[in-house]
Formats: C-alpha cells, structure tokens, sequence
C-alpha cells in the first residue's frame, strides 16, 4: 500500500486563505480600510503567485479530491481572467492604414485602460523603425479613459515603390508594452499624461508586472492598395480592403497612379464580377475614364455584354457622355459588337444619334463592313438619309468607298428614294465613289436614277419628291437612258408627272434615240399623261431620230383620242389610222390611261416580242417595235 503523502498548502493559497467567499480580500494591512492602491497591489501580487508552477512531486498519487478550502472562487477567477491585459485595442487589433500617393499615409488606433482605479503607462514600438512611426510612442492613460495613437506609414523613396512586399495584410511586428503606475499624476480632466512623465525603466524594472501585447496588425488599405488588386484580379482582398475601408472615403471611386478609376480597370479586363462588387460598394455608373469615356462605354467598345447589362441595370445612361465623342451605340456598332449593341437598342438608345462630326453608328458600322451591326440597326429605325464627316457622306457613300456590295445592297433595300443619287458636299455620289475605288462590281448596284425613276413608275409622288430632296438629279437617266418623266409618262402616273415637272423636270428631254416623254406616253396609249404633257408645253412636233412625230405614232397605232388631244395641242393633221385592232382603239378611247389596257399591251408584248402590241403588221416605219433595237423597250414593258 502506497504511502499517503500530507498535502502542502502552496503560499498562493494560504494567501487565498484570507479572501472572503464574495472574492474579496480581507484586510491584512496595517489599518483596517485599505486604500485603492493596496487592494490593487495585493491582486497583482495574488495574480503572479497563482500563475507560477507548482513543482511536481516524484511520487505517483492516487486520485484523491482537493479539499475544498483550497479552491479559487469562481469571482476571483473571473478577475484574474481580465487582468490578463490593462490595455484594450479598438475597435480591433487590425489597423487599416491608408495609402494614397502624395499623401500622408497613416491610420488611427484607440487604447482604452482597463483599469477602474490605476493609471497605466504604454509603449507602442514597431520592429521595422524605418518603416512605421508611432505618435505618441509612450504616454500615460488615465482610468478607464481612451488616448488615439496614429501609426504613419513611411514609404521608401522614389524610385521604389509606394507599397510594401506584403499587402494588404502587413506582416510588420508591432510590441505594446504597458504596466500600471500607482503613483503616476494625471492631470484632472485629462485622458493622458505629457510623454516626457514615463521613465523607460517603468517598462524594464523587475519589481513592475510589464505587460506586452504583439497582437497588433496593420492591414493597408486606400486607393493604391485597391487599383493594384484590382489590376491583379484578386476579388476576396478587394472586398476585404472595401469591407474595412471607411465609408466616408467613398474607396469604390477611388482611382489609380494615373487617374483610372477602379471600375474602369475592372471593365478593361473584362471582370464582370469585380465591376459587379465595386458597384455594390458604391461606385458612380458614370465614372469617367482617362479618356473622358463613361463605364457604358468603355464595355460596348470592347463587347462587355454582361457588364453593360450591370451597368443598364444600375441606371447607366445609353448616351454619350460629355468628356466623348462617341456613344455607347458607336462604339459598339464601330466594334461590330451586335449583341451589345442591340442591347443598347432594347434599352432606349436612339439609332440616329449622330457624333459632333455627324456621324451616326450606321455610317461606323458601315464603313468598318459591321454588316449584323448594320441590319440591327436598319431594324430598328437607322435613317439611311443621314450626313456625316467631313464629307457630308451617307452610310450608302460610305458603303460604296469600302467596296462593301452585302451593305449597299441593305442600305438600299431599307433606304429611302434618292438614296443612290445622293450627293456629298464634293458633289459625288455613291457610284462616283465606287467607280473612283475600282469597286466594279458596285456600279451596276448604284446606277443613277434607278431609285427616282422607280417611285416614279410606281406613282408615290410622297417618294419622288422626297428623293428630289435628297439629291437626286430630277433629270437623270436610269441604266437604260430614260428620265423618271419618261417612265411616268408610260405609265400613266399624272401626279408623279406633276411633282416631277414642278421640280423643273425638263418635258422635252430626250433619251438616246430622240424620243421624249411625250412619244413614251402616245406609245403606251396614256392619253391623260399625252394630256398633261401637252397643257404643260410638251411640243407635239418633236421627231425622234427616225422622224417619228407623237401624231404619226398616236396615228398608226389607232390612238384616235390621242391623236385628237395632240392635234388640239398643235399638231400638224396626221393620216387617218388604219387600227389593226378596233377593239384596242375603242378600249384606248373610251378609258384612256387604265391600267387594264396597259398591262394587257405588256403581257402581249412579252409574248410577242414587240413593245406594244402586235404593231409590225401595221406598217408603223420607223416605231421602236422589236426589243433587238431598243432594249430598254423590253425593260420598260416588262415593269
């Protein structure tokens, strides 16, 4: 049977001996009510002997329970528990220290004295003097009072750089020594002593219980801080320096070295998840870059769907900002960016808006050959008419410079009337362009007159004058050498007669083979149009370069009502007609200018050969009768 060794009270429980069950000591000093200082004193003394080891004995024991005289009250524990430090750091261990170049780079630091009756002393020391410096270093701290210490941060000089190896956690060692001083003076009122008050030996005397704290931390934050982590990519530390940044430093718009802000280095690499956390932290949709670009359009120039969706749907105007020459739509449609830019079309931007030089994105579009940019933007309502540059160009010149057929044949399609014969302020029109760059393959496509001579021969006079407007030449021929007053007239179309002659349509002109639209008229059989033209001085004696007069033609065709409206005019008497078709003539006569006449002569010229009708047979010398002599008789005829 092992021996039973009697237990030793250690001296930190025979002191305890003299504390109360509440936890506090009883008095064991020369006078019966301590002062504060001797109770304070007595706890330290207390908390020193209680954390020193208690040597361990050779002999094995048995488990055995300790008296229960010799435990610690639970309200001491807790007390020793707090005075394990004098000094709290707030709000916590971690100070940000901001670094913003050409500034002083510092951060703020609380100490609060924990202690209700005693002043403390601190030290704060960085390990790497050269790096940090502390104001003030040493002071003295009233009880339970509060002293801000400010922690500089002292870069290297140029040309090193601004920021530490490490960032944004600091790896730098800071030591916070403090120790309490019974018999320092505070002046009343005040939160802390002069520095001069605390002698350095308070912080190496043996006798004193010196606390040290290496807990401390800077973490650096600021706009350098921030750029350089957002040109790295590093989405959880540019949270983290925003989450600790102050609000009232507004860090999302912060800026780099050169003055990008950092929403605009997100955009440049493409990084929707950045611009996405810097727009939660506050940051202006409206930014401007170097370049006086807005976020909006920074992402439509190098094709950010998603961030321009972001940035849409955080209120980002569609327009063009005022530092640039260009708006979002420009930039997206010069980039042939069709998804952004069709984005940008469903949120309101307005297809016509023009650049101070009057380019609008079609004519971008256009001449960088963008033809998906140029269909989205015909679809929603690009005007094909608009001038540009220095030029005063339309997209279709544009167009017709680059060579680009797939573009001009949309332009045109889409366009309006006169489009082809447009002209820029160096008088040239969209063919002149082509044929100058060698485009021949355009010329065909760009004919002139085509456009006006078509309204006319559909009869839209809305669209024959709005071509007139538009620069097309009111007298200009179509590939096969007819003006638009020709075709009007052979068709029958009185009112586009009408707006074409009070546009200073010439009545006379004459194609290659001496006839004029008189001749085309009495041929087709429109006695409204031979009518018009004849009240309007159309001279009824005009010959073609066979000799023809419009009488002779009006004659040998059977056109007896023609042929009395030309006589009323002043025509010289033509021989009396001998009709191959009475039916014709009476049809002619009785509903002159229908269009059942008309194409009833076209369907059976087609079939035929002739331009009219079955006329050879009727001996009519000198008519335009077989398509191998006029080949614009077969154009004509077969509209």
């Amino acid at each position: 049977m092992e021996a039973k060794i009697p237990w030793r009270k250690p001296t930190s429980v025979r002191m305890m001996e003299n504390i109360s069950p509440s936890g506090i000591p009883r008095p064991i000093f020369a006078s019966s009510r301590p002062s504060p200082s001797q109770i304070s004193m007595t706890l330290l003394t207390l908390m020193s002997s209680s954390m020193r080891t208690r040597p361990q004995s050779s002999f094995k024991y048995k488990s055995r329970t300790k008296p229960e005289l010799y435990r610690l009250p639970q309200t001491f524990c807790k007390k020793k528990a707090e005075m394990d430090r004098l000094l709290k750091l707030e709000p916590t261990n971690r100070v940000p220290v901001r670094i913003e170049p050409g500034q002083r780079c510092y951060g703020l630091l609380t100490l609060r004295n924990l202690m209700y009756t005693m002043p403390v002393a601190f030290r704060l020391m960085p390990l790497n003097r050269a790096r940090f410096a502390i104001r003030p270093q040493t002071g003295i701290i009233a009880p339970l009072a509060t002293l801000t210490v400010e922690i500089v941060y002292l870069p290297s000089p140029p040309p090193a750089p601004l920021l530490p190896d490490n960032f944004p956690d600091s790896d730098d060692t800071f030591f916070l020594d403090s120790v309490v001083t019974p018999g320092a003076a505070v002046k009343e009122g005040a939160a802390f002593s002069s520095l001069e008050s605390v002698p350095a030996e308070w912080f190496t005397a043996k006798k004193k219980q010196v606390f040290t704290d290496s807990g401390l931390r800077v973490f650096f934050v600021g706009s350098a801080v921030l750029s350089r982590l957002v040109a790295d990519g590093d989405m959880e530390k540019v949270r983290e320096v925003l989450e600790v940044s102050d609000p009232d430093w507004k860090a999302a718009n912060s800026t780099d070295a050169q003055g990008q802000p950092l929403i605009h280095l997100a955009i440049s690499r493409g990084r929707a998840d950045l611009v996405q956390l810097i727009l939660e932290f506050g940051a202006g949709v409206e930014a401007r870059s170097r370049a006086g670009r807005s976020p909006l359009e920074a992402a439509s120039a190098i094709g950010e769907t998603l961030i321009a969706e972001l940035l849409l749907a955080r209120g980002a105007s569609t327009r063009s900002s005022p530092g640039s020459t260009w708006g979002p739509l420009h930039h997206a449609a010069v980039g042939g960016h069709a998804d952004v830019l069709r984005l940008l079309l469903l949120n309101g931007a307005a297809p016509n808006v023009a650049a101070p030089d009057g380019l609008t994105p079609l004519h971008l579009a256009a001449e960088e050959r963008r033809r998906d940019c140029v269909a989205a933007l015909l679809a929603a309502g690009a005007r094909t008419d608009r001038r540009g540059g220095a030029t005063g160009s339309t997209a279709l010149h544009v167009a017709a410079a680059a060579g680009d057929e797939a573009t001009a044949r949309m332009l045109l399609d889409k366009g309006c009337a006169g489009l082809r014969e447009a002209r820029n302020t160096a008088g040239k029109t969209a063919y002149e362009l082509a044929a100058e760059e060698g485009h021949a393959k355009l010329l065909g496509l760009l004919k002139l007159g085509e456009g006006l001579s078509s309204a006319a021969r559909k009869g839209d006079g809305r669209i024959t004058a709005r071509a007139i407007e538009m620069g097309a030449a009111v007298d200009g021929r179509d590939g096969w050498g007819w003006t638009a007053l020709m075709r009007a007239g052979f068709k029958g179309r009185v009112e586009v007669m009408k707006v074409l002659i009070e546009k200073g349509s010439a009545v006379d002109a004459r194609d290659d083979e001496g006839y004029t639209a008189l001749h085309c008229a009495v041929e087709a059989g429109q006695a409204e149009a031979v009518e018009m033209l004849v009240k309007r001085g159309a001279d009824p004696e005009a010959k073609t370069a066979k000799g023809r007069t419009p009488v002779e033609i009006a004659a040998s065709l059977g056109y007896v009502g023609i042929v009395r409206i030309l006589m009323q005019g002043g025509a010289a008497q033509a021989p009396t007609p001998t009709p191959a078709n009475p039916v014709a003539v009476e049809q002619v006569m009785e509903r002159p200018g229908k269009d059942k006449v008309v194409k009833g002569r076209e369907r059976e010229a087609r079939k035929k050969g002739n331009r009219i009708g079955n006329r050879a047979a009727a001996g009519a010398m000198g008519m335009r009768t077989v398509f191998a002599e006029r080949p614009a008789a077969m154009a004509v005829a077969s509209y």
